[in-house]
């Protein structure tokens, strides 16, 4: 089932482990659509250099708007492993500054305020993403 939204509504999310909580926002996409519909969602975490990753119980092809490389702070979706991706350093396979994902992913969401805390979370550790609440 698809919920309606006001036009502009903006979709917070929040994303804790037992060392952190942060929040993000997602984007206007089908692929966003879907996660936000799913929430919430508790997963085991994987790490990749500085990218947190997930399986999450959503299906979806890449968008039109699909990226090799993301910016410090994107979400993504990455089809090929249905996955859900926090970007937040470079990755074994970025050059320089760069932020590559494994492959490309579709951009859904970003998140609001400082990304270093993401150093703290460890691969194995339960995360969830649900909706925020104030």
């Amino acid at each position: 089932m698809f919920l309606l939204r006001k036009m502009g509504e903006i979709r917070k999310i929040t994303i804790s482990t037992g060392k952190i909580s942060i929040h993000g926002e997602l984007t206007d996409t089908q692929t966003a659509d879907a996660i936000w519909n799913a929430l919430p969602i508790n997963a085991d975490c994987n790490r990749w250099g500085g990218e947190l990753y997930f399986e999450i119980p959503i299906r979806a092809d890449l968008d039109k708007q699909a990226k090799d490389t993301v910016d410090r702070g994107d979400l993504g979706f990455w089809p090929t492993g249905n996955a859900f991706c926090i970007f937040f350093g470079p990755t074994p396979i970025s050059t320089e500054e760069e932020i590559r994902p494994a492959s490309a992913v579709n951009i859904v969401g970003r998140i609001v305020g400082d990304t270093n805390v993401l150093n703290k979370v460890s691969p194995g550790e339960r995360i969830r993403i649900e909706k925020y609440r104030p």
